[in-house]
């Protein structure tokens, strides 16, 4: 297709459709209710991002040969904002055919009502369920925001007859895990014709969850994956749901050798803030896409990692933090056993600051210290010894903390994971703000408390231990240097959801580059032989 033209609009007549639309969807959602809708995964596609993506459209298929016209296909048409993106972007002369797919009859009938002298043909279907047309009647172009609908809500005789759907349409088999759009992603695959473009508004968590590992292999075997631009995680697309967005844009054919892929973040389609191209064969070896193009591609092995230096681990899960956590004033008041309890951090959020002393008994110096309950005693020592604490863990199983399925597993249900306190910490969620503040704190610990799981926990690996504890300025100096470890190489090995909210896994903050630590332990003088353990 050559269009040298410029895109025109549809004048006065497509400005008022896309009024009347505009004030349908809101009547539409209105009426229903929204923990419905956040159900079924139905966000609506704001008005200047589907005009952003036929732009992008347009110009992707301008330099493409041929004079056939435009077939295009959205298989979750909602009320229809990509039809009304394309009838005003691209010229009316180079429109074929239109069809769009939609299961709630709550949105395709007021759309078929809508758009229906328009040329746009309405299917008030089930696109999972309808037949793929045959080779000379597929498409050149797919605009979707496919329902984000995840996988607990799937029945499991759903899940498997999308996944064999999804197998016979493009070859690759999905994870059991994936959600909805996932599905919507490889079935399409059968409706696309051969060199079509398609563009798939999509959330960016594919780009780092393990079930995204189907998606990612469909993008770069099957297809020829051309741009991935992710929006700033603080900048939500739809209103109402905390999802992280990304545009994927593919075309229908093999990857040719040497392939390169556009990767952008922030800003809009074709003005985004940060952008680079990717090897293909580089991306086949990296797990998470989403630290592109963030960071620059980096060689496995090409230099120390933290986890060359710490095993990292993720706080202890209590089972109930409302009954095992409390407070010495709950402790003294319920006259209970404090050699039952030890020491555990607040959440992140109540540090004052990022190093926690500590008194002469290991107790954080906080204005209220918290204490976890952790009695490995047998149910009937308990009851003989402590009959005060005997009576408080009757309390929790009449309320049902002894019956949750952590607890159950426990023997005895009350005793907690072995979770030694670590010289050093890091919080494991954590809320970015525009400007590029770090959401990642570094702790440095010098109590004896513990620490739930809304922290990682670093312990000194034994090669290096001994140095710390014969020399503890050094644990001082290894806290500073990584906390000067920028924002920007924790965020490329994390993941990130709407709203700005990054998380990082042990594994995930293992990988992230530790050279200046590296520096810093072999410049640092060897330990005098000492006995001890800083696990201990």
């Amino acid at each position: 297709m050559i269009w040298g033209v410029r895109a025109v609009t549809t004048g006065a007549s497509g400005a008022w459709l896309e009024e009347r639309r505009l004030s349908l969807q809101a009547a539409l959602d209105s009426a229903k209710e929204r923990g419905e809708r956040n159900r079924l995964g139905q966000f609506a596609t704001p008005r200047g991002l589907a005009v952003d993506m036929l732009r992008y459209a347009r110009a992707r298929l301008a330099g493409q040969a041929g004079d056939g016209k435009l077939c295009f296909l959205d298989p979750a048409l909602g009320t229809g904002a990509f039809y009304s993106a394309l009838i005003e972007v691209f010229p009316e002369n180079c429109l074929g055919t239109a069809e769009g797919y939609e299961i709630d009859p709550h949105y395709s009938g007021p759309a078929r009502a809508l758009w229906q002298a328009s040329g746009l043909r309405v299917h008030m279907e089930d696109f999972t369920r309808a037949r793929a047309p045959v080779k000379t009647d597929r498409f050149n172009l797919l605009i979707c925001n496919p329902p984000y609908v995840r996988h607990h809500h799937l029945a499991p005789v759903e899940k498997q007859r999308l996944k064999l759907g999804a197998r016979r349409s493009c070859g690759v088999d999905f994870s059991g895990l994936s959600g909805l759009y996932c599905y919507f992603l490889g079935l399409g695959h059968q409706w696309l014709a051969d060199g079509g473009l398609a563009g798939w508004l999509v959330p960016s968590e594919f780009m780092d969850v393990n079930y995204g590992a189907s998606v990612k292999r469909y993008l770069l075997d099957r297809v020829t994956l051309l741009h991935i631009h992710r929006f700033e995680p603080e900048d939500v697309q739809f209103n109402d749901a905390l999802v992280s967005s990304a545009v994927v844009w593919f075309r229908k054919a093999p990857p040719p050798p040497g392939h390169r892929v556009r990767f952008s973040q922030g800003g809009a389609l074709e003005r985004p803030r940060l952008e680079g191209l990717l090897p293909a064969e580089v991306l086949r070896r990296t797990p998470k896409w989403t630290r592109y193009p963030m960071q620059a591609t980096r060689e496995d092995g090409a230099g120390p990692v933290l986890s060359d230096f710490f095993q990292i681990k993720r706080g202890l899960v209590t089972g109930g933090n409302g009954f095992f956590i409390l407070s010495q004033e709950e402790i003294a008041k319920r006259q209970l056993p404090m050699a039952m309890f030890k020491p555990i951090l607040p959440s992140p959020r109540y540090l004052p600051g990022n190093e926690i002393r500590a008194d002469d008994s290991g107790v954080p110096r906080l204005r209220r210290p918290l204490f976890l309950l952790d009695c490995r005693l047998d149910e009937g020592t308990v009851r003989d010894r402590f009959p005060l604490l005997w009576s408080y863990l009757q309390e929790g199983v009449s309320q049902g903390v002894a019956g949750r399925y952590l607890c159950r597993r426990r023997t005895p249900w009350y005793a907690q994971e072995r979770r030694p306190p670590a010289p050093f910490l890091c919080n494991y969620m954590g809320r970015g703000r525009k400007g590029g503040g770090n959401p990642f704190r570094f702790i440095l610990n010098h109590s004896h408390a513990t620490a739930a799981n809304v922290y990682l926990m670093l312990y000194p690996l034994a090669s290096w231990r001994g140095a710390l504890l014969a020399r503890p300025t050094l644990a001082r100096r290894v806290w500073q240097t990584m906390a000067d470890i920028t924002p920007r190489d924790l965020l490329a090995h994390g993941r990130v959801y709407g709203g700005g909210l990054h998380k990082l896994e042990p594994k995930e903050l293992g990988d992230v580059p530790a050279g200046a630590l590296a520096k810093l332990l072999r410049t640092a003088p060897p330990p005098a032989p000492r006995q001890g353990c800083l696990l201990e």
